[in-house]
């Protein structure tokens, strides 16, 4: 930590902000020992230090924020000289833990792991600065989020190396389970977090659900990939078996192993095996999603193992395999978690190489090359709706089983962030009815709020049904429903009115999903988006019409009132509804939501 501080405030001498070194030793060892003393006075004639040189970072906003900075030693690296993605990994769950024990006030482990992409690699003398919080907690787990960047002391350079979200479980004596403290969120951010850290649980819930319903009802999209195999690789070669003894280095306060040092170790026999396919030095791109099943402990062996599972085109998935077992041989092994691990071989200009081709071993083999292959679609559509921001994500992503848990956690994430933005104008106020606007970049977001005399779970199940809408929106035509995906997402095709000055009437495809309360002060939330599906392809007859984001939020307010708010990012279709006043909308609109109390 000294050594990070010096290099820090020689650097500020460098560009020309003079700092007597009394000053430098007194902050290094100010620093070190925590210590709350005021600074000393200057001497006459000293130079006040320059505003802004040395400012100390902003106080976070969430008390269960943590900051770690490490810099990046050879013992921290490969071959390469860049930091380990194990080492990187027992940082990241140790900020993480600590982030969480914070609020829960008792010892906590780490339940899963998020995806994990890796954006850039990490060199010797760079700083790793990795900001951990708590952005929700449920009844005994909470939700960490995780942001990773580097800091090139030489340069001032700062890069983002990776976002990541933990699950972590609090524990009590003999390991019982500890309720949690709600936490209350404060800035945009942390609302916008801590409301879609219950999509992401919900979507954490149903992760192996997806590769089953992939594998079981599109088993075109899992067959061996067609590429002249003539060179393949046995898998079998690329076998990797370790065994680790787990020692009070490797544990935590409770004598438990470190969820980041499993990790550590897990990459480790990845890389081997990932090396024995393509004879050279991969990189690790990705960590999938994955779920630690149980505990070890000081004393207990680790059997580490691993195998390439299929190589594609320029990359490959190694799974790994944790179990442990005690000093008993005759003991049974105890499985402790699995993981799947992406890698890539890079070439001189940094692109990835070509890999040679897997031959799967029969039964097991081939069962663990189809599953690469589904997971591999099935990572490609989580990337591409969740990682991108809303913006950049098209209007009408195509719908299909590999991806409808990511549509839908798309579809009422896109919702919730719209809802938890603050800057809300009120635009006009009629009645019952009131009108919110919202400017922000491509975008002219509106919301219209009104109380209605019925209990929220009666308008959350009135409204949620696209079928009956028009009996309330003189807009809508007809709502035919598609496809019940599930309970809560189904798919409608809506024809509208015509526009003005349009000769044939609007279509949609649109996704309706449905969410209840996770714990009490959420709202019911029905949110829209449009989705393309095959059987339902654009038509001559129709203006196929698009809708990124909307959808109602519903409030109870007492057992007969709730508070209903209507949400829409308005797109260039939408806008002919708005008129040219700024301050509001156009009277068929505010008529339609007057309808909508009524009928509610």
């Amino acid at each position: 930590r000294a050594t990070l501080l010096l290099s820090r405030c020689l650097l500020k001498m460098v560009k020309g902000n003079i700092i007597v070194p009394e000053d430098i030793l007194s902050f290094c060892c100010n620093g070190l020992q925590g210590s709350t003393s005021p600074p000393r006075a200057r001497e006459p004639g000293e130079r006040e230090e320059a505003p802004g040189a040395m400012a100390s970072p902003p106080a976070a906003h969430n008390p269960t924020e943590v900051q770690m900075s490490q810099l990046v030693l050879p013992c921290h690296t490969n071959h390469c000289g860049e930091l380990s993605t194990g080492q990187l990994l027992k940082w990241i769950d140790t900020a993480a833990c600590l982030s969480a024990e914070r609020h829960a006030g008792c010892p906590c482990v780490t339940a899963s792991m998020d995806d994990i992409y890796f954006e850039h690699t990490i060199s010797v003398g760079q700083v790793v600065n990795i900001k951990a919080k708590v952005n929700r907690a449920f009844n005994s787990s909470m939700e960490v989020g995780i942001q990773v960047s580097y800091e090139d002391l030489c340069s001032g350079k700062h890069c983002s190396i990776c976002k990541a979200y933990a699950t972590f479980v609090a524990q009590g004596p003999l390991g019982s389970k500890v309720r949690l403290e709600p936490l209350i969120p404060q800035t945009e951010e942390e609302k916008i977090e801590y409301s879609i850290a219950a999509e992401r649980r919900r979507m954490r819930l149903v992760h192996k659900d997806t590769l089953k319903d992939l594998l079981t009802s599109s088993p075109q999209e899992t067959e061996l990939e067609t590429r002249d195999g003539s060179g393949a690789v046995p898998a079998e070669r690329t076998r990797v078996e370790s065994v680790e003894l787990v020692l009070p280095p490797h544990a935590n306060h409770q004598g438990n192993t470190f969820g980041g040092q499993i990790m550590a170790w897990m990459e480790n026999v990845a890389t081997i095996a990932a090396s024995r396919l393509c004879h050279a030095h991969p990189t690790l791109r990705a960590i999938e999603m994955f779920h630690f099943r149980g505990p070890s402990q000081v004393g207990d062996r680790l059997v580490l193992k691993a195998i390439v599972n299929n190589a594609f085109k320029n990359s490959m998935e190694v799974g790994v395999c944790a179990e442990a077992y005690g000093q008993e041989m005759s003991v049974s092994r105890r499985h402790i978690n699995s993981a799947f691990m992406t890698f890539v071989v890079l070439d001189q200009q940094g692109q990835p190489r070509t890999l040679p081709m897997v031959a799967p071993e029969p039964g097991d083999g081939e069962r663990r090359y189809r599953e690469a292959s589904a997971r591999k679609k099935i990572r490609l559509d989580r990337k591409y709706v969740i990682s991108c921001k809303q913006t950049e994500v098209p209007l009408s992503v195509p719908w299909d089983q590999s991806n409808k848990v990511y549509l839908s956690y798309n579809n009422v994430s896109a919702l919730k962030m719209l809802v938890a933005k603050a800057n809300w104008a009120l635009a006009r106020e009629k009645e019952k009815v009131r009108m919110y606007t919202l400017e922000e970049d491509k975008f002219l977001s509106f919301r219209i709020e009104m109380s209605v005399c019925i209990p929220a779970s009666r308008a959350f199940s009135l409204l949620s049904n696209l079928r009956r809408r028009h009996e309330w929106d003189s807009h809508y035509v007809s709502a035919e429903l598609v496809q019940k995906v599930d309970d809560d997402d189904m798919i409608y095709h809506v024809v509208s009115q015509k526009l003005r000055n349009e000769s044939k009437p609007q279509d949609f495809v649109i996704l309706a999903s449905r969410r209840k309360p996770c714990s009490k002060g959420d709202p019911y939330v029905v949110a829209f988006r449009s989705v393309t599906l095959p059987t339902h392809p654009a038509r001559a007859e129709f203006t196929r019409g698009e809708t990124l984001c909307s959808g109602f939020c519903i409030w109870p307010e007492s057992q007969e009132m709730s508070k209903v708010a209507y949400y829409n990012q308005a797109m260039p279709g939408y806008l002919t509804y708005v008129t040219t006043n700024v301050a509001g909308l156009s009277s068929d609109i505010c008529s339609t939501f007057e309808a909508c109390e009524k009928f509610l």
